[in-house]
């Protein structure tokens, strides 16, 4: 019964269920591309080799109006026509403005990031070639580092490994020092160089650092048929602690 004078509530009408609406698809958005720098290339043999190597893409490159022929800047425009690379002849005060070195050689190219290889990749072998690795414990000059790699590639090196932080990584002076080694050494950026030795010592490489210090030689260590991985330590300070305490050996550093 209901009090006199209210009205009688009423039972709500059952509603219909809803039906579920179409599920959207979301996408992860994709994360960039990481790379190791060097967009900037130049000097004349270092360009060559971005062309002539043609693992990322070259923009453009630059030729400096008035410049005197040479042999090298004919098998740059021959192979930026074979790559399909604009070349573009500016005036010299506008090429220079743009350069990040003291001598661009009247010539730059604008490229892609290096792209960045992964240590795993680096230790297993290369063809027939066991790794020969380049890791740099605190190299902070560029013009060192574009030297070390000049050096190794012509040494044959397969790979190198510079840490994310404190260190210097690929710049235009780099590019210009290592004359094209950058083209053809494939290198990692890792966290840590003492973690990366424990991955290097967990998969098979012998990691040989150089010390001034160290009492055996270089040439007489029995290691040229292993994977090895040369430690070369920062300017004046060498080594650091923990990175010679994670070395498998020690050998007199002959820079």
């Amino acid at each position: 019964m209901t009090r006199r004078g209210q009205p009688k509530r009423r039972t709500p009408a059952p509603q219909p269920a809803r039906r579920p609406g179409p599920v959207r698809q979301t996408h992860p958005t994709p994360r960039p591309q990481r790379g190791l720098g060097g967009e900037q290339v130049e000097g004349r043999r270092a360009v060559r080799e971005l062309l002539a190597a043609g693992r990322r893409r070259t923009r453009e490159v630059w030729v400096a109006e008035g410049v005197e022929p040479a042999p090298l800047l004919d098998e740059i425009a021959s192979l930026a026509r074979r790559r399909r690379v604009p070349l573009r002849h500016v005036p010299r005060a506008q090429l220079e403005g743009a350069a990040r070195t003291e001598a661009p050689q009247g010539v730059l190219a604008k490229a892609d990031p290096l792209p960045e290889a992964d240590l795993d990749q680096l230790c297993g072998p290369s063809g027939v070639v066991e790794p020969f690795l380049l890791v740099f414990d605190g190299v902070t000059d560029p013009r060192n580092l574009g030297a070390l790699l000049r050096s190794g590639a012509a040494a044959g090196a397969t790979g190198a490994v510079l840490p994310r932080h404190r260190a210097a990584h690929v710049t235009a002076t780099v590019a210009k020092a290592a004359a094209g080694a950058i083209e053809h050494v494939p290198m990692a950026m890792v966290a840590g160089v003492p973690s990366a030795l424990r991955t290097l010592a967990g998969r098979g490489v012998w990691t040989v650092g150089l010390d001034p210090q160290a009492p055996d030689s270089l040439f007489d260590l029995e290691l040229a048929d292993r994977a090895v991985a040369l430690v070369l330590g920062a300017e004046g300070t060498g080594l650091s602690r923990l990175v010679r305490a994670r070395c498998d050996l020690l050998a007199p550093d002959l820079r």
